[in-house]
């Protein structure tokens, strides 16, 4: 049951332009900013809107294109938002139990299939409750078993975590990284969470402003991001310049120094907050990344704080340095909006690769 869509509308101001593809069994997280168009390209799956242009195509069979359009009730697709919209009248067997009995499934045989979804969610002892007897959670996990027993050949979940509280998010992402990995399906999940897009999916596709601006397995993301939200998703320091001759990336904070590239070119520079050293004076050794910074911002999480930097003399539209320190760090450099210092980063540390 593979996908193979181009979304192509128009919403407000909003110029929506995606491709997507995924094979039997894929995941793909779709992650972007607010108002890139993710909420948008589910509708257009799911047949909520129609397309401008384009196709939506599932396991060979035609639903959407210029001419042709099925409603949804006609695409064999399960949509899960972030309010799981349980209905309050049913019990959780019988809110799974729905979609088959609506598709002229016997009530016998649809109560066994719920049941088994409910299992595999570890939810079958919650079967007879009803949604105000149970916590979000649970409730998030009965929608997704409703979904799931109507056999979808593709499943949509937008933001199906979000609403969560923090403590139940590691509970409910296993239980559906479990089922999804049975799930004969193709999933296109929609996330703003960056452990769910490198847990649950095998692919992600960053849009911003209605484009793809980068896609990849998580591996290939995380080591090598192209764009600046990319790599504010995965937590690196991310700039762009010039390789010419030499160790040295030309870019708008200075030559960065990689331990060896072999291409020359247009190319990024990139590393991660950990690999950023703080000096109160110029630092002196091995570390041949050195800046003049002053501090913008100090965000303490626990024993560890990130803390954002601005290059002195950079030019104003350059993304900040982000150097992750110890909250001990925090208090003998009394680090606060302002604080002028050094930041430093090893070459061994700097990732160079081709534009």
């Amino acid at each position: 049951m593979s996908l193979d869509a181009h979304v192509r509308m128009t919403r407000g101001g909003l110029e929506l332009d995606v491709t997507l593809a995924a094979p039997d069994g894929g995941v793909v997280a779709v992650l972007g900013p607010n108002g890139s168009g993710k909420t948008s390209l589910l509708h257009a799956l799911a047949g909520l809107v129609r397309l401008g242009s384009g196709h939506v195509r599932v396991d060979g069979t035609t639903w959407a294109d210029e001419r042709h359009h099925l409603d949804p009730s006609s695409r064999a697709v399960g949509l899960l938002a972030a309010d799981h919209l349980l209905l309050p009248h049913l019990t959780a067997r019988q809110n799974v139990a729905f979609g088959p009995r609506s598709r002229g499934t016997s009530r016998r045989e649809a109560t066994a299939r719920a049941d088994r979804e409910l299992d595999a969610l570890g939810l079958l002892d919650l079967g007879p409750r009803r949604p105000a007897q149970l916590s979000h959670g649970q409730g998030q996990r009965v929608a997704l078993a409703r979904a799931l027993a109507t056999d979808p050949a593709l499943l949509l979940l937008d933001e199906p975590l979000s609403a969560l509280d923090p403590a139940l998010r590691p509970q409910v992402r296993a239980g559906l990284a479990a089922r999804l990995r049975d799930f004969r399906g193709t999933t296109v999940l929609v996330t703003h969470d960056p452990l769910d897009a490198l847990t649950l999916a095998d692919h992600l596709v960053f849009v911003e402003a209605g484009r793809v601006v980068q896609e990849g397995t998580p591996t290939e993301v995380v080591e090598r991001p192209r764009d600046a939200y990319v790599a504010h998703v995965v937590g690196l320091n991310l700039h762009a310049g010039r390789a010419d001759d030499g160790d040295g990336v030309e870019t708008a904070i200075g030559t960065v120094v990689s331990a060896g590239h072999a291409h020359r070119g247009p190319s990024w520079v990139a590393f991660a907050p950990s690999a950023v050293a703080l000096y109160a004076d110029p630092p002196r050794g091995s570390t041949r990344n050195t800046w003049p910074v002053h501090v913008t911002a100090v965000e303490l999480v626990g024993r560890t704080a990130r803390v954002r930097l601005a290059v002195d003399g950079a030019p104003e539209d350059v993304a900040p340095l982000i150097a992750e320190v110890t909250a001990a760090s925090v208090a003998a450099l009394r680090l606060q909006p302002g604080t002028a210092l050094w930041a430093g980063v090893k070459a061994t540390e700097v990732s160079a690769y081709p534009a």
